[in-house]
């Protein structure tokens, strides 16, 4: 395992974590949560039939599955008090609490009450759940932090060992590659902010440095989508006036000092950057994806960022290693969530 998860992974081994995979009878998330188990990285909350998961866990050869706590959705007594929970989290938005009983037996809604009820640390889920499924639950029950508007996706990116020479070591971060479509000035600016956090505290970035990307390098083309950039680090370093962040710089000027040396002279982020953060949903998606497969980067996450306590989603292409370790993330945020 790369030396940044292995270091991760120990902190959540001294620092043990209650983390819920609500996908109890995905074959990928079972075979993680058995080495989640035998590494003793985490505590396990599955949510299903005990029986039912037994058996799928016999099927697949797994020994350390009766180790895990098993939360039954369908135990209606034992899912009253988070329906009552539940109720009065959404009775202003309309829920009912013949509605809120019914809703609690979804396994996604059901983990992030265990979490806000502080009876779990984190949820990781999406192997078989789509995105939006997997946030909705996340949004209604748990919403964002305090002073945060939107929740962000950012990868950690690991380059191969040839490319060591960009971002931290090799080491970077892309956000938003999960969820906000085309966010504003506002939105971006909130990005690179929890970006910051996430680089420092998940991808063991030392020295942040956050480019906020274009396809303009400071004034070489003029358009709206270039001026929200502009805004958006101006609102960020508002936010935050200790942020290392510069922009609108294009891709090449963030990451090549020769380049950034000549299109961003004096800028002190251009040829330097670890953190990318994209102008739109599409850039970003389509960015880590390419560097992946294209490049040979190992892209870890989804990590969802602004989230009032840590849930993170998977790629439904996701196999046992990718789900062990956004585990071994969820752990360290909810760490670092009670540290601060």
């Amino acid at each position: 395992m790369d030396p940044l998860f292995e270091q991760l992974k120990k902190n959540a081994v001294d620092n043990r974590q209650r983390i819920v995979l609500p996908e109890s009878l995905e074959p990928r998330t079972l075979t993680a949560a058995d080495r989640v188990l035998a590494e003793e990285v985490a505590d396990i909350i599955l949510i299903g039939n005990a029986l039912e998961i037994n058996e799928k866990a016999v099927e697949l050869g797994l020994s350390n599955i009766g180790r895990a706590q098993i939360v039954n959705p369908d135990d209606e007594e034992a899912l009253e008090p988070y329906a009552q929970l539940l109720y009065e989290l959404r009775k202003n938005k309309g829920m009912t609490i013949e509605q809120a009983r019914d809703k609690v037996h979804d396994p996604l809604y059901l983990g992030c009450l265990l979490i806000k009820n502080g009876d779990a640390d984190g949820q990781v889920a999406g192997a078989m759940n789509t995105t939006g499924n997997v946030l909705r639950a996340a949004f209604q029950v748990l919403k964002t932090a305090p002073g945060i508007k939107s929740v962000s996706g950012a990868f950690i990116i690991l380059l191969s060992e040839d490319k060591k020479e960009y971002g931290e070591n090799g080491v970077l971060l892309f956000a938003d590659c999960a969820v906000i479509p085309d966010p504003d000035a506002e939105q971006l600016a909130q990005i690179a902010v929890l970006s910051e956090q996430t680089a420092r505290y998940l991808a063991g970035i030392k020295e942040p440095k956050i480019a906020m990307l274009s396809f303009s390098t400071k004034g070489s083309a003029s358009h709206s989508r270039v001026d929200k950039v502009i805004e958006a680090v101006k609102i960020a370093k508002e936010m935050n006036p200790s942020l290392e962040i510069d922009g609108e710089l294009q891709a090449d000027a963030a990451l090549v000092p020769s380049v950034g040396a000549s299109k961003a002279p004096g800028s002190h982020i251009a040829g330097k950057a670890n953190i990318l953060v994209f102008p739109s949903l599409e850039v970003g998606n389509i960015a880590y994806k390419l560097v992946q497969r294209l490049g040979g980067a190992q892209a870890v996450g989804p990590v969802l960022q602004g989230l009032a306590a840590p849930v993170n989603d998977l790629s439904r292409g996701c196999n046992p290693d990718d789900i062990f370790k956004t585990v071994i993330l969820t752990c360290n945020q909810a760490i670092g969530n009670k540290q601060k």
